[in-house]
């Protein structure tokens, strides 16, 4: 396929994938996106426009990707979660910008709908899914509140059968090429208040009243391929087009959130895998010094270090293959999505850098996997809860529990704790102390990355269980006792540093 001359009104018919076993599904889409994605490499950043280009979107979504959470009453293949995260996963080997744009497609727009919306308009939706190639997104973030989505300030009235919503969103992926958006909003009372609580409602933007204006296109350094920007929202939202939520709005939110976070691991493996095999293959046919990189040790380091993530992600991709479907409600999961997002975004990142480091110059260009690695990676530790809020979070509700159940010490209370009760016994002599339930934030957040890490062990023994081989998880857990004993010796250190705001003055080193 050349992605430059072919006619782009020659648009392929979407294929009948009801006759797919999953596995032959999921092979036509690699191949399809390993054809598509190996030529767009060369594309300049610069001058290219934002978003995937069309041509290479039909081509991919001609195989019906999408099919995947769409339940079989409207002609996908039936919702199963496991098949969403192998799809997930074999997308961002490919391309972690395509892997975002199906997680926001599937995660943030699909399953909500499927799950929340009215039975008329879901099936309207989700039938041009898949017939017409529709995309959706979600749109929380405003440019005063990011971390703080609870005081949103877009608002919503109610006129009879409509709701007007008003107000800014920026920074939602698929800007200005999304057909559907769900949009939170809060609503406003006659004296002007808003309510604490959110809704959520789907927006058609080619349906009457109902179109966002992009007021700004953002040029954001990574994800290329997916465009952001800021969008002004004045819309009127027919009533039938509300979700509709068990007990509030913003368990919907939390429901969705963790939902998502859950999934990332998805996202990470075939990240770190593409990463992974990458440096692998690199270092076994660069020679240096008369041996091949492979045979020096402090290449093996980071080559274990890096086999250690994709072990740690397949693992998390099992417990989420049981656990993320959409017939749980997640609203209450917070700990283990926090951990799971953390984990897996902290090692994409650096799964990125030590690609790069072992490449060498020849990696620090956008057209290499390791460059353009470390730019789109760079944004997942930020959207959808900065980790080092989320692994302050990890630690405040850990130590609630330890109050709760009026225990002090690390130790014995993480032994009888289901995400870390067997992981423990592996690390015993680093984790008796007891907690001082006081911590200033930084420490909350040391804390939180040793928990998350503890819970990774955890779900790597649960993962040997079942089969996987056991070197790689001997190996994972050796690479996480080694990380957990220096973020140990970290977190009993005491200091109190704080910026010194008016520096200038006798900071020279000119004296």
């Amino acid at each position: 396929m050349n992605i430059q001359n072919q006619n782009t009104s020659n648009i392929k018919p979407v294929e009948d994938i009801s006759t797919f076993p999953f596995p032959i599904f999921l092979d036509k889409l690699k191949s399809k996106m390993h054809e598509v994605f190996g030529e767009l490499t060369n594309a300049d950043p610069f001058t290219s426009k934002r978003g995937v280009p069309k041509i290479v979107l039909d081509e991919i979504m001609s195989l019906s990707p999408f099919s995947v959470v769409i339940p079989t009453e409207f002609g996908g293949r039936g919702l199963n979660i496991k098949e969403n995260l192998l799809m997930t996963s074999a997308a961002s080997y490919e391309s972690l910008a395509f892997s975002l744009t199906l997680g926001i497609n599937t995660a943030l727009f699909l399953q909500p709908v499927v799950k929340y919306a009215k039975q008329e308009v879901k099936k309207d939706i989700l039938k041009k899914f898949i017939n017409e190639r529709k995309m959706g997104g979600l749109m929380i973030t405003e440019p005063d509140f990011g971390s703080d989505a609870l005081n949103m300030q877009t608002f919503f009235t109610k006129n009879n059968d409509l709701f007007h919503l008003k107000g800014t969103k920026h920074w939602a992926g698929l800007t200005g090429s999304a057909d559907y958006w769900l949009l939170t909003a809060r609503e406003k009372h006659k004296n002007g208040q808003l309510k604490r609580d959110i809704d959520f409602f789907i927006c058609d933007v080619n349906a009457p009243n109902q179109k966002i204006v992009v007021e700004e296109m953002f040029d954001n350094l990574g994800l290329h391929h997916i465009p952001y920007g800021r969008n002004r929202i004045d819309v009127q939202i027919p009533k039938l087009q509300r979700l509709e939520p068990i007990s509030s709005g913003i368990n919907i939110l939390l429901d969705i959130l963790h939902r998502s976070r859950l999934q990332f691991p998805a996202m990470g493996l075939g990240f770190i895998q593409r990463m992974m095999d990458e440096a692998i293959i690199h270092c076994k046919q660069r020679s240096v010094g008369g041996k091949n990189l492979i045979h020096y040790d402090q290449i093996q380091k980071r080559l274990a270090r890096l086999q250690a993530s994709f072990t740690i992600c397949s693992a998390m991709c099992s417990y989420s293959s049981e656990k993320s479907g959409i017939e749980n409600n997640l609203s209450s999961c917070g700990f283990e999505a926090n951990v799971f997002k953390t984990i897996t975004t902290d090692m994409m990142q650096d799964a990125a850098q030590s690609l790069v480091q072992l490449v060498g110059a020849k990696a620090f260009r956008f057209s290499h996997i390791g460059g353009r690695g470390i730019v789109d990676s760079r944004p997942f530790q930020i959207f959808e809860g900065s980790n080092d809020i989320l692994y302050a979070q990890i630690s405040e509700s850990l130590i609630k529990q330890m109050k709760q159940g009026k225990e002090n010490n690390f130790y014995q209370f993480l032994k009888s704790f289901i995400f870390t009760r067997n992981a423990v016994i592996t690390i015993k002599e680093l984790l008796n102390f007891n907690i001082n339930t006081q911590l200033p934030q930084r420490k909350l957040v040391e804390l939180g990355k040793i928990i998350s890490l503890i819970v990774a062990i955890e779900m790597i023994i649960e993962l040997g269980k079942k089969g996987f081989r056991g070197d790689l998880i001997n190996n994972a857990i050796s690479v996480l006792r080694s990380e957990i004993s220096g973020l140990m010796g970290q977190f009993r250190q005491v200091e109190n540093t704080q910026v010194i705001e008016e520096y200038r003055k006798n900071s020279s080193w000119l004296i």
